[in-house]
């Protein structure tokens, strides 16, 4: 009984029904046809019977033979059936219907059901069931979609039998393909004995973990990639780590470090093999960064193929006491961290120049390579310094004294600027190896100030001696041409001599461009800022560029939106980007694309582009670049120097970049240029955020006066006319008399007070240079002023307002006229004065 199935309605029994069916229907057949007598009916019976007496002597001969069993074979579906009854797993096989098809006996045993009838289905026994309902509900759909399903549920008793306590039971279904019709199999099995030993194992791992959170002792684990994957409650107490947010394999365990710790740590446990506890000391950093010393116990675990392994660390607060041990341990602790902390790169190096031991700064310095001892120091230096440190290692390591320092920079990218000092090591007890110790002290930053200085020095000093040549050059060019123009009235068109005189006066406003070119190098060109939207600029000069670029060049806008607002000379910008688009459309001798573009640069993404001279703040932002040839280094470095072209003679005068770094300068603004030697060309412009405010009051006119060629220039007004240069006075003076003004004269500052004691009611405007010598031009003003604040009056300078304007009170009004100007600009500058 015990093995046999409990319920066993399979495809076996049926077909001995279906046999004994069969044999019925033959008898009764026969007997039919022999009771009502047809004229066929013994025939047919004697057929029927001749047939099965046929069958059976061939059923004997098979029997005989053993090609007949009556058990039949024990075929795969007996090895199946006698394995489902065995199985400890109620087992229950169902049609579409429900009915019950099979139920193995320990199905039985887990449901209480001892005989066939008392066999019901797990959904109808467990679907009143409050805490299973659920779980059966699920499963009992999962077989309605032909699916596979698996649920758990716990019962406050057994199903079967008089055991009170709860009971935890794993039930799953799933589909059998059937002849006829799709079958289901139940299973249910009773896991409370499983349950029971994972509560013991996860209780003992709950009293294991209260352990270790509530040990004296941090401890923490790393995956193969360095991320925690477990830290107990005093190590999270002692850095400020919130244990609710942790989420393993998400920090870094380099995180708890201090940031020039890490090197040094990283490399103690590069190569620490699995197995090896080795003792580390190190600072971590608190959630209120604070440093914390540490000593580590440290243990790695193979991982196949990872560079390190799993980490496992005890962790020790490294803390100092009152007695001789704690002492010794307290200067250990001090120089530990004294030498692991230090900015400069120390590291005790063999005879050989390999580095025996190193602080991390040496990593960061020269290179992994060089910290590890895998390489000499003098390796990890430019070559050209390499014989001069051998030979200072080499006089250390004999012991001399006194060896002096060498500048070097290293090999790494991005290299750095490092100055070396040496001593010897002559009384080390212990056979490291060590004989020498070498300090490096990173001076990029120093140099590149350093650099950045000598360069600004060399601009500035450019600067003045291209603005004082230009401010001679102006004298001498405001005589050539108030000469030409008293020539030039004189003559008529036809005259022989007119076109040469034209030729004079053309060449000297030539000579005249190139001086603004220089002043505006020097930032002494006379500027007149107003709030700009640089968009909207060089949309408008697109008709423009695309003529300087030509037709070999390919001209593209970029612009982003809502661009903040500059201050800038509208016509000196549009210079600075005319000659930029011009330079790239030189260096494009192939064709190629310029690609000018434009946005707004938060202060927050400044140090992005790591521009030392560059100054914090907000910018706008504007770049011209080109795929063209690009430059050498040491030609970048001088293409803002006047008169340096690389162009050849007569295709340029080497005072367009340099006009443009002027002009840029001026604006307040920064110019800087990246390029590779055939790799293209960008300029950057950073011009500052101008927010605007109320309107400063005026302190002088200088915009030019304009007039039409019907405008009467002429006037009787008495005018008092001070210059320091005789010739240029003699022209003015004359070129006013001409107009019908009274002229006074004044060679210097000094002379025009003396005058104006005498004369100064019957003057009504003055007319000064401004650089003159005993007095100025702005002095001059501000006495003129105490004893005739109304006096009207114009400076004539080759230097930009600017220069002198800021010299002088606020508010104060003035003309200004820029040299060189022709008599037309001088006639028309005193009239407009007058006027007003």
């Amino acid at each position: 009984m015990a093995n046999r199935p409990l319920v066993d309605r399979s495809a076996s029994a049926g077909g001995i029904r279906r046999l004994l069916t069969l044999g019925g229907f033959l008898f009764l057949l026969a007997a039919g046809l022999a009771l009502f007598g047809n004229s066929f009916g013994d025939r047919a019976l004697l057929i029927i019977f001749g047939l099965l007496a046929v069958i059976g002597m061939l059923a004997i001969f098979a029997i005989c033979l053993g090609l007949l069993q009556f058990a039949g074979r024990t075929g795969d579906g007996s090895i199946a059936r006698a394995f489902v009854e065995a199985l400890p797993v109620g087992t229950l096989i169902v049609d579409r219907k429900g009915r019950v098809i099979y139920a193995n006996r320990a199905y039985g045993d887990i449901t209480g059901a001892s005989e066939a009838a008392e066999v019901r289905t797990i959904e109808r026994l467990l679907a009143r069931e409050p805490d299973a309902s659920e779980a059966i509900y699920r499963l009992a759909n999962s077989a309605r979609d032909s699916r596979a399903g698996q649920e758990e549920f716990r019962l406050a008793r057994a199903i079967a039998g008089s055991d009170p306590t709860p009971h935890w039971y794993r039930a799953s279904v799933r589909p059998l393909d059937g002849d006829r019709a799709s079958l289901q199999a139940w299973q249910i099995a009773d896991i409370t004995s499983e349950r029971e030993e994972q509560e013991t194992f996860f209780r003992d791992l709950q009293h294991a973990i209260d352990y270790l959170d509530r040990a004296p002792v941090g401890y923490l684990a790393t995956d193969d990639e360095g991320r925690l994957i477990y830290i107990n409650a005093t190590l999270a107490e002692w850095v400020g780590l919130d244990l609710v947010s942790f989420r393993p394999r998400v920090q870094a365990f380099s995180d708890l470090l201090t940031q020039d710790g890490r090197t040094g740590v990283e490399k103690e446990l590069a190569d620490l093999a699995p197995g090896e506890i080795r003792r580390v000391e190190a600072d971590f950093v608190t959630g209120t960064g604070q440093r914390m010393p540490v000593r580590m116990l440290c243990r790695t675990e193979a991982s196949g193929g990872a560079p390190r392994g799993a980490l496992r660390a005890a962790i020790l607060k490294r803390s100092v006491g009152n007695g001789d041990g704690d002492a010794l341990q307290a200067a250990e602790i001090r120089f530990t961290r004294f030498f692991n902390s230090s900015p400069m790169a120390i590291a005790a190096i063999d005879g050989d120049g390999r580095v025996v031991r190193a602080n991390p700064e040496v990593a960061r310095v020269f290179g992994a390579g060089a910290a590890t001892g895998e390489t000499a120091i003098t390796e990890a230096i430019r070559e050209a310094n390499r014989d001069a440190l051998r030979h200072a290692l080499a006089a250390v390591v004999s012991g001399k004294a006194g060896t002096p320092s060498i500048d070097t920079e290293t090999l790494g990218e991005p290299s750095r600027s490092v100055r070396l000092y040496m001593s010897p090591i002559s009384d080390l007890p212990d056979s490291s190896g060590e004989m020498a110790i070498i300090y490096g002290v990173d001076i990029t930053e120093q140099r590149a100030l350093e650099d950045q200085f000598a360069k600004s020095q060399k601009m500035q000093a450019i600067g003045n001696l291209a603005g004082g040549i230009a401010h001679d050059f102006n004298n001498v060019l405001t005589i050539i041409t108030a000469s030409v123009d008293f020539l030039l009235l004189n003559h008529r068109t036809g005259d022989p001599s007119f076109q040469d005189l034209l030729l004079i006066k053309q060449s000297a406003n030539r000579a005249a461009s190139l001086v603004r070119q220089l002043l505006a190098y020097s930032r002494r060109q006379t500027m007149r800022p107003k709030m700009l939207n640089l968009t909207d600029v060089i949309a408008d000069m697109h008709l423009l560029l695309k003529r300087v670029s030509g037709d070999h060049a390919a001209l593209e806008r970029q612009h982003a939106r809502d661009l903040w607002p500059v201050m800038a000379d509208i016509g000196q910008f549009e210079q600075v980007i005319t000659n930029l688009v011009q330079n790239a459309r030189d260096a494009m001798p192939d064709g190629g694309t310029i690609t000018i573009s434009t946005r707004n640069l938060p202060s927050a993404e400044v140090k992005g582009f790591n521009y030392p001279e560059l100054t914090e703040g907000d910018y706008v932002l504007v770049e011209v670049a080109d795929t063209g040839t690009g430059m050498p280094a040491e030609v970048a470095e001088r293409i803002f120097e006047p008169f340096f072209t690389t162009k050849e003679i007569g295709k340029g005068t080497g005072l367009g970049l340099s006009m443009v770094y002027g002009i840029v300068k001026q604006s307040n603004g920064f110019i800087f240029v990246d390029t590779r030697d055939g790799e293209g060309t960008t300029f950057r412009i950073f011009l500052p955020r101008h927010v605007p405010t109320e309107l400063a009051p005026a302190r002088g006119d200088a915009a030019p006066p304009s007039a039409d060629a019907r405008t009467d220039l002429s006037g009787t007004a008495s005018i008092l006319l001070v210059e320091d240069e005789d010739h240029v006075r003699a022209g003015n003076v004359r070129a006013l008399k001409m107009r019908g003004y009274e002229v006074h004269e004044a060679s210097s500052g000094l002379e025009a007070l003396e005058l104006m004691q005498e004369i100064g009611e019957t003057i009504d405007l003055v007319v000064s240079d401004v650089v003159m010598p005993e007095m100025d031009g702005p002095t001059l003003l501000t006495e003129l002023r105490k004893d005739w604040p109304d006096l009207k009056f114009i400076f004539v300078s080759g230097y930009a307002e600017d220069a002198f304007a800021k010299n002088l009170p606020d508010g104060i009004k003035f003309g200004f006229l820029a040299k060189p100007f022709s008599l037309r600009d001088l006639a028309l500058a005193v009239k407009s004065a007058l006027d007003e």
